[in-house]
């Protein structure tokens, strides 16, 4: 799949309204994909860095649940936070640099982090 014919995900939410955390971009990277790489959380990180990361992985969980998504257009940044724990990777060989990439709500391990994520509705 070329980048330009990246999936965007109808209907997912652009990010975190009243912040500048975005959960999807626009048009792919001309300079390349952008890999996925697990990010290290710390305890001293910002609360509203974890409410982010709870906002987006409910919007994962109400737009795909326990199925394997395409990594499409949603954010690598946002991905990263969650990747390797709560999101995991989809299929055997997996290439953390492709738009068409499949992942997967590890739900096990994102109940645990996460409950909050797993509600019908999430309160910001």
């Amino acid at each position: 799949m070329a980048a330009r014919d990246m999936t965007k995900h109808k209907g997912f939410p652009s990010g975190l309204p009243g912040t500048g955390f975005q959960f999807t971009i626009r048009r792919a990277n001309p300079r390349g994909v952008t890999p996925i790489t697990a990010r290290a959380r710390h305890a001293d990180r910002d609360a509203i860095d974890t409410k982010a990361d709870i906002a987006f992985l409910h919007s994962l969980w109400h737009h795909f649940g326990d199925e394997p998504f395409e990594r499409g257009n949603l954010d690598a940044g946002r991905l990263c936070w969650l990747f390797g724990r709560e999101v995991i990777p989809a299929e055997t060989p997996f290439d953390n640099a492709s738009y068409s990439a499949l992942l997967q709500i590890n739900v096990e391990v994102a109940m645990k982090s996460y409950p909050e994520a797993f509600e019908d509705v999430l309160e910001i």
